[in-house]
């Protein structure tokens, strides 16, 4: 599905448009509002690259970042939420990952994690390992990945 086809099924639903994003940077925000008319759907993007970020503009909690670290499906979950509260709109997105070069024995290059929350239902959560795809593969797998979350949530 593409950003447009997305944007018309939100519009569509009458459903608006939230991201929090680590390791892309703002680029799911940048592939929807690239569409024109975006601004029926898509409220913020909150792009939060570091802990502080995080913690100052989505709320998450210190203590989640201490025990599971960024690349989590818990800080998603919390950055995804963190989205909702902070905006108008009724879903949001979240990506936090790494990207590369570089990752951990424990938290690998590639590995990506997801949260979707929307107003009403359980927050989702996902992680992905992209493997060492490089640095610009893996955001941009990310970024399809969150639309396509984005599209599962209109749809169910």
């Amino acid at each position: 599905m593409t950003p447009a086809d997305l944007l018309e099924l939100y519009k569509s639903q009458a459903l608006r448009i939230a991201t929090a994003e680590s390791c892309t940077g703002g680029m799911v925000s940048a592939a929807l509002t690239d569409v024109a008319g975006s601004s029926a759907v898509f409220e913020r993007g909150f792009v939060t690259y570091t802990n502080a970020a995080k913690m100052q503009m989505l709320g998450v909690n210190p203590q989640t970042l201490k025990s599971y670290g960024a690349v989590s499906e818990q800080v998603a979950r919390e950055m995804a939420e963190g989205a909702l509260a902070q905006s108008e709109a009724d879903v949001a997105v979240a990506i936090t990952g790494i990207a590369g070069p570089g990752g951990s024995e424990f938290k690998p290059e590639g590995r990506v994690c997801f949260g979707l929350a929307r107003i009403g239902r359980p927050t989702q959560t996902e992680t992905i390992e992209f493997g060492p795809l490089g640095r610009a593969a893996v955001r941009a797998e990310s970024v399809q990945k969150a639309l396509t979350l984005l599209k599962e949530s209109a749809d169910s």
